[in-house]
């Protein structure tokens, strides 16, 4: 072996962390295409007595050097954590699904009882989804706490097929007097848009023990917003909640806050860049005061906010003890609206919990005239939602004509 290729391997061993249970191959930055290839990483495996937790992000891993992996697998049956993120770069889309089904039919074959399986940051789109989708159903998965599809292009088609395999995990576990407890749920960046927002929040609503939901830009509106608000309902464990970057409006807003009022373990909202407007503000600001006693960041930046309503969302946190942040950036403020927020904290010391203002989107002299903004705005959304409606029956009733 040339003394160059014998450096490298030294350096990437020494990137492995070996230890409580732990295999790590994170950041070695390997292009993994054959059986050889991976034969370090395959005899690290091997030797690895009560293997629990296996790191193969940072890697690229194709087809043949995943199924001499999964090979090693089939008999780690203490196998818990599957850190499985950023595995495919620069693969082809059609090599992600088998790769993924030899590993989950490793898993399964293993006889393992899953805790964390994280696939982030693989673009595998649908496809992707169904190839492991058969191990989410199986008794592999009846176990998982933590599940972590961020950035995974799974598209509206890709969240019905893991919100069928999610409720049909939960279905037959549940059978099995061991119900799945899935406690984190993070699919981000994912175009989920409101057919997979809702198909997902069904499957919500059924397991009923999620704790940290992370869904932010996934494209999804207020009546996608409005189904997984109702499913929320379902989970009362819920701390975390983080639609950041969707769309709300005051209807989806106002229905979270719905929701918000039978959470009392929330401890972060980020509701930030959704569109939530004044009215959706005042009520989240209302469901926050009457409740929410363990809340320490409450994220509304970039809402479309007005200085009214903003106004009641800081009086609504200024006494939760355990408040570390409160963001209102980016919204329509005036400079009036910035200096009686700043009051308000400073009044109860508390200077250090308000973020920046610095991107706020009004100065006082805009505040009258756009004071009827938002309703403006509504009228001529319904206007143009009857307008489209009209056109429709227009159209069809041309269309039925030439009977």
């Amino acid at each position: 072996m040339a003394s160059e290729d014998i450096s490298q391997l030294a350096d990437s061993l020494a990137k492995t962390q070996v230890g409580g249970g732990e295999l790590s191959f994170k950041g070695w930055g390997k292009k993994l295409n054959t059986a050889e290839a991976a034969a370090e990483i395959i005899k690290q495996i091997e030797e690895f007595e009560g293997l629990q937790a296996l790191r193969l992000e940072g890697n690229t891993i194709g087809v043949e050097a995943a199924q001499a992996i999964a090979k090693c697998l089939a008999n780690k049956k203490d196998l818990e954590n599957c850190h499985w993120s950023d595995m495919f770069t620069g693969r082809l889309r059609s090599e992600i699904p088998p790769a993924l089904i030899s590993l989950g039919d490793a898993v399964k074959n293993a006889g393992a009882q899953l805790k964390l399986l994280d696939l982030s940051d693989n673009a595998f789109g649908p496809d992707g989804v169904s190839s492991f989708e058969t191990l989410l159903k199986s008794q592999a998965c009846y176990s998982l706490r933590e599940l972590r599809l961020n950035n995974c292009g799974m598209g509206t088609g890709g969240g019905k097929i893991l919100a069928a395999a999610l409720s049909e995990c939960h279905s037959k576990s549940r059978a099995l007097g061991r119900p799945l407890a899935l406690k984190v749920f993070i699919a981000g960046r994912n175009r989920l848009e409101n057919e997979g927002a809702i198909a997902l929040a069904d499957a919500f609503k059924s397991i009923g023990t999620l704790e940290e939901v992370h869904m932010p830009q996934n494209g999804i509106n207020h009546e996608g917003i409005t189904a997984l608000a109702k499913a929320f309902t379902d989970n009362r464990r819920l701390r975390v909640i983080n639609l950041n970057d969707n769309t709300f409006s005051e209807e989806g807003a106002i229905a979270m806050a719905e929701t918000l009022r039978t959470l009392q373990n929330i401890e972060y909202i980020n509701f930030g860049d959704c569109l939530v407007r004044s009215k959706g503000a005042q009520a989240i600001a209302e469901a926050v005061e009457s409740g929410l006693c363990k809340l320490k960041e409450l994220n509304l930046s970039f809402g479309e906010i007005k200085k009214d309503a903003a106004i009641a969302v800081a009086e609504a946190v200024k006494h939760k003890s355990l408040l570390e942040k409160i963001d209102l950036n980016g919204n329509c403020l005036g400079e009036e609206g910035r200096v009686h927020l700043r009051k308000i904290f400073d009044g109860q010391n508390k200077s250090d919990a308000l973020g920046t203002l610095s991107d706020d989107e009004s100065d006082d002299e805009d505040d009258e005239e756009n004071e009827d903004e938002e309703d403006i705005d509504d009228d001529e959304e319904e206007v143009e939602e009857e307008e489209e409606e009209e056109g429709w029956l227009d159209k069809s009733l041309g269309d039925l004509s030439g009977f």
